[in-house]
């Protein structure tokens, strides 16, 4: 059984930063795509970011590129999502999942094992 362990979220304001981490249990991590999603309230969880097993290939939501970075360690078995210039619509609870088969995709049934989540709320 995989476990994806999320941290890192909190209360910012607008224009700050923050970096959630992911970290899976599990000897083959490196073996797997990665992505990020989130839920605000009242929406559908939506795609924010992914990332290939090496690392060398990523993919992000129109609305997050150019602020956020998705990146990972495998020696560390953790995933990372650095998020820059936050803004209030950007509050929302953010899940780590795994890709199935090593998909990094942007479509969420691909993904086979999910985190519980961490609270990310950005004021104005």
């Amino acid at each position: 059984q995989v476990q994806l362990v999320e941290s890192g979220g909190g209360l910012v304001q607008a224009g700050g930063s923050l970096r959630l981490s992911c970290a899976a249990s599990g000897r083959t991590f490196s073996s797997y795509g990665m992505g990020w999603f989130r839920q605000a309230p009242g929406k559908e969880r939506e795609f924010v970011a992914s990332i290939s097993s090496s690392g060398a290939y990523t993919d992000y939501a129109d609305s997050v590129k150019g602020r956020f970075t998705i990146s990972r360690d495998n020696a560390k078995n953790t995933v990372y999502l650095q998020m820059n210039s936050l803004k209030p619509e950007d509050t929302a609870v953010y899940y780590c999942a795994r890709g199935r088969g090593g998909s990094y995709s942007s479509a969420q049934y691909l993904y086979d094992y999910w985190g519980q989540g961490t609270q990310v709320t950005v004021s104005s």
